[in-house]
């Protein structure tokens, strides 16, 4: 039975998804890249940016699994851009260039309605104006067989868990302390929730933490 996943989350020491002051130059906050440390050498990652090098090993084998073989996505506004209130124009249409790396129906939540956006390499974004809850049928309709995943920010990940709806959750736990930023687990009681650890692995860069219902 298909799944809806959160994968390839990285967290800080001190359980911030997401640094402060997110912004055109700062997409993940002040700092938040350095929570992305364990995946920027990756083969998966370059990859994704064109390149045929990157290092192999457990960091690469999560951070491939956290991106293939979901046939949809669900993101908050935030993850799709720095863009606030009404739509201005069309002329933002993600962080990523032409080609994004989903290669699936890509589900952006958002309260102002967009027409459909469809890139290179399989990625179409859907700007979803009516909640989670819709958001989620229209991802399992198109995903099919396949699994969904969750792919943030921070609030939309927390929104989602705390309405039940994830299966599992797969945290990258790298080893830094933001000291502020958006925290991931406010509101979530994830052992009262059910969930349990899984699988857990000691990275190149980050340890990695599985969690199950």
């Amino acid at each position: 039975m298909p799944k809806v996943k959160v994968a390839g989350f990285a967290v800080s020491l001190d359980g911030f998804g997401a640094g402060p002051d997110q912004s055109l130059d700062n997409p993940l906050g002040v700092r938040g890249p350095e929570m992305f440390q364990w995946f920027f050498p990756t083969r998966t990652f370059r990859a994704m940016q064109g390149k045929d090098d990157g290092e192999t090993g457990i960091d690469d084998d999560f951070g491939r699994r956290a991106m293939d073989g979901f046939g949809a996505f669900i993101l908050g506004r935030n993850m799709f851009g720095p863009v606030r209130g009404p739509w201005p124009d069309d002329q933002w249409k993600g962080w990523w260039g032409d080609t994004p790396p989903y290669h699936a129906p890509t589900f952006v939540l958002t309260h102002h309605a967009r027409a459909p956006i469809e890139m290179r390499g399989g990625t179409t974004f859907h700007f979803v104006t009516d909640g989670i809850e819709s958001a989620l049928k229209q991802a399992r309709a198109a995903a099919g067989t396949k699994d969904v995943k969750i792919g943030g920010g921070v609030s939309t990940v927390r929104q989602y868990i705390q309405a039940g709806h994830v299966d599992e959750i797969h945290l990258a736990m790298s080893p830094v302390a933001l000291g502020q930023g958006e925290a991931l687990f406010t509101g979530l009681d994830l052992h009262a929730m059910g969930y349990r650890t899984v699988e857990h692995k000691a990275g190149e860069r980050a340890t990695h933490v599985v969690l199950a219902r």
